[in-house]
């Protein structure tokens, strides 16, 4: 009897002990889904916990009609070292101021500035002045996510990548992005080494601050998962209203100020899809009612319109700020019916505007885990240099090993409000990983090589690193390989046993 009760004991706790990872990934958007394939492909048991049904994050591809469309992140903002364009390409797939000026006050400056110089005969015109200010606000809240430009600083920290800032997925859908990531694009296997559970929302992370354990993860459906490191890719407005409960032990000061003082910002989009497209092909209309003192945001807040790219039938309206919010407490009925009549107001004298025949819009703000769509340097960033380090710095044991890691396009200090950049900062924390261990291996100090930004200047550096050393015989007496030396598998185990084979080859001819 005594061996049953030691049998059902045994068996009853193995169904209780939390799975265990050698890292555990929250949120698998852009930077989450970056880290998690690294991290795997690198050998590493990998958990992707999501709270929604879905990947992506604030990237979400959605059929619409015969084609795409894309709900949030829909531009490659950059072509060069663009860990993302860098990706589609290699599949062929492409589609001022010192002080602490606002960008409003900033750029009202240079407007009237212009103004007087190249236009005096407008100075003193009112009425014409504050319709071109109202527009330009229009610009870049919409550009920003921001409700008022006099919202963002001019002395922001934010750089962008060269070359063409509106390349798309185009029919691929950005999906495409994650897919290439995961191996899963055209029915592929995935990662073997990478978990992924859907609609498992992240209740608690408890982390060992002495180093003794793992770091445990609860979740709200009771499920209960640990790992020695844990990666925390939530947005901004998730951490915003849940920091105070969500770690354990709290979180240091210098992060609980960068939470609370940064800002996430809103954009969104109503998209209409028409039998037959009635506008000028590749045209973005500028929509403002100069006249309209009223309180209906839908007359007084819009940008702009434009045509996805991936659906020449469709018309994109762009919302930011407090109309974008209050777009999304409306129903389908009375948003569908008052972006006709914005239509019809603006379009309607030079064309004839058919009946939409389906709509989809976004609702960023209302979903509980994004509460927004991309950070803006609000007049706060000036003061506090280091909000986005400070976010995204890791939380360290008493024995010098990051436990809890943070990443997201929050967390860049350059590179934020942008897929590549959110991209970015997955990359970071899986290296920060990788070299909490190999790093101090002295027959090491690393893990694995990958493409700065030097690399562009120096495209040869990978052949040069693996040419031998030849005698004066031309006899090579000394030869290199390993993975640093594989200008095109890198990185690999594969790539590095091809650069043995390439030096054995070498030597016998």
């Amino acid at each position: 009897m005594l061996s049953w009760v030691n049998v059902l004991l045994l068996v009853s706790y193995g169904a209780c002990a939390p799975q265990s990872y050698d890292v555990i990934v929250v949120g698998l958007g852009s930077s989450g889904v970056t880290a998690a394939s690294i991290l795997a492909k690198a050998g590493k048991k990998v958990l992707g916990l999501e709270a929604m049904d879905r990947i992506g994050g604030r990237v979400k591809t959605v059929p619409f009609g015969d084609g795409i469309i894309e709900e949030g992140a829909e531009w490659i903002h950059g072509t060069e070292n663009s860990r993302v364009y860098d990706l589609a390409t290699e599949n062929n797939i492409t589609g001022p101021d010192p002080s602490f000026k606002s960008e409003g006050d900033y750029l009202t400056a240079e407007i009237l500035s212009y103004i007087k110089k190249n236009y005096p005969h407008l100075e003193n015109d009112k009425v014409f002045i504050d319709q071109v200010l109202d527009l330009m606000n229009l610009f870049v809240n919409a550009y920003e996510a921001s409700n008022d430009w006099h919202d963002v600083t001019t002395q922001s920290s934010a750089e962008g990548l060269g070359g063409h800032q509106h390349t798309s997925w185009h029919k691929h859908g950005y999906k495409t992005f994650f897919e290439l990531m995961l191996n899963t694009y055209k029915n592929g296997p995935g990662l073997p080494n990478l978990d992924i559970k859907l609609s498992t929302e992240v209740s608690q992370i408890v982390w060992p601050k002495d180093g003794s354990g793992d770091v445990k993860v609860s979740c709200t459906d009771g499920s209960t998962y640990t790992a020695k490191h844990v990666i925390v890719t939530v947005s901004l407005g998730v951490l915003k209203e849940r920091y105070t409960t969500m770690f354990s032990p709290v979180l240091p000061d210098e992060k609980i100020t960068s939470i609370q003082k940064m800002s996430l910002g809103l954009v969104n989009k109503v998209i209409l899809r028409f039998p037959q497209r009635f506008w000028v092909e590749n045209t973005v209309y500028v929509l403002v009612e100069v006249d309209n003192d009223g309180e209906d945001l839908w007359f007084t807040k819009h940008g702009d319109i434009s045509t996805p790219m991936a659906l020449d039938t469709a018309l994109t309206i762009w919302l930011a700020g407090d109309a974008a919010k209050t777009t999304e407490n409306l129903s389908d009925e009375v948003v569908l019916d008052k972006s006709m009549k914005l239509l019809r107001r603006f379009l309607g004298q030079n064309y004839t505007i058919p009946e939409p025949t389906g709509m989809i819009r976004s609702k960023w703000y209302s979903n509980a885990y994004t509460r927004g769509s991309y950070t803006f340097d609000n007049l706060e960033a000036p003061k506090h240099p280091k909000l986005r380090e400070n976010l995204g710095a890791p939380l360290i044991d008493a024995k010098g090993i990051p436990r809890v890691l943070f990443a997201g396009e929050a967390t860049n200090p350059i590179h934020y409000a942008t897929v590549h950049g959110a991209s970015e900062t997955g990359h970071r924390e899986a290296m920060r990983i990788f070299k909490s261990k190999w790093y101090s291996n002295p027959y090491t100090r690393g893990s694995y090589t990958f493409d700065n930004l030097e690399t562009p200047k120096y495209p040869k550096a990978r052949e040069t690193l693996g040419s031998p050393l030849l005698d004066a015989n031309g006899v090579p007496r000394i030869l290199f390989a390993g993975e640093a030396t594989n200008p095109k598998e890198y990185g690999t185990v594969h790539g590095a046993s091809e650069t043995g084979h390439r030096e054995a080859m070498r030597l016998l001819k």
